[in-house]
């Protein structure tokens, strides 16, 4: 079943000399915060880890959402709740079989959620839906900011929703990578939840606004 929208801004689009206080422009209008971490193996580019998000938790007590774009995200799980992390989503191309990594995320103390490339198809991931809290659909190829939205992922949320809704399962779906007020709408119509937008937020004039008339679209 649908659950009322939520935007989780990137801060990989942030001024990360002032990381704290772009989070603060506009935390009072977003749900969670989208933490991207990369190793520069699984995807090629390296972007922050344990002690960033560490030192943010220190200055929002937004949920953090921390996408493990790693070749072994399962090895830090530990470190990341340490950290302040509440959700890791990891990527079925990393791991195949999913099932230890869930366990292992929720025997710390966290919320699971798996990740799929535009090039995996959906029926890839639909065995393992029982195991998520969060079904992540990319909508961008993972690693670099900016990149525009695939038209493609739309029907990838479409078959999402109608199995997650069919099997009664209460997982959400994140659509991630181009979201923009230009195609928002037709994401959340497919069936997405929760919304990663970086660039759109961050890098616009005024973050704030930014968020407030893309949560105006999407309600």
């Amino acid at each position: 079943m649908m659950q009322p929208p939520r935007i989780a801004p990137s801060i990989l689009a942030a001024d990360f000399a002032h990381l704290a206080d772009d989070v603060a422009k506009v935390e009072a209008h977003v749900d969670l915060l989208h933490l991207d971490v990369m190793d520069g193996h699984f995807v090629p580019n390296i972007s922050l880890g344990v002690p960033v998000i560490a030192s943010l938790r220190k200055a929002t007590s937004l949920f953090f959402d921390c996408h493990l774009m790693m070749t072994n995200p399962d090895v830090y799980f530990e470190p990341f709740r340490k950290a302040g992390a509440d959700l890791v989503t990891v990527h079925l191309e990393a791991y195949p079989d999913p099932t230890g990594a869930a366990t292992k995320a929720r025997d710390n103390g966290l919320a699971f959620g798996l990740g799929i490339n535009p090039l995996t198809p959906f029926e890839a991931v639909e065995p393992f839906l029982d195991l998520v809290d969060l079904l992540l659909i990319m909508s961008v190829e993972p690693g670099f900011g900016g990149q525009a939205f695939i038209d493609a992922s739309l029907r990838k949320i479409e078959a999402a929703r109608k199995a997650i809704d069919s099997r009664g399962l209460a997982a959400d779906i994140e659509i991630d990578g181009g979201i923009t007020t230009g195609n928002a709408r037709e994401a959340r119509d497919a069936g997405a939840d929760i919304f990663v937008a970086g660039s759109s937020v961050f890098r616009a004039e005024d973050p704030e606004l930014a968020v407030r008339t893309l949560k105006a679209i999407l309600e």
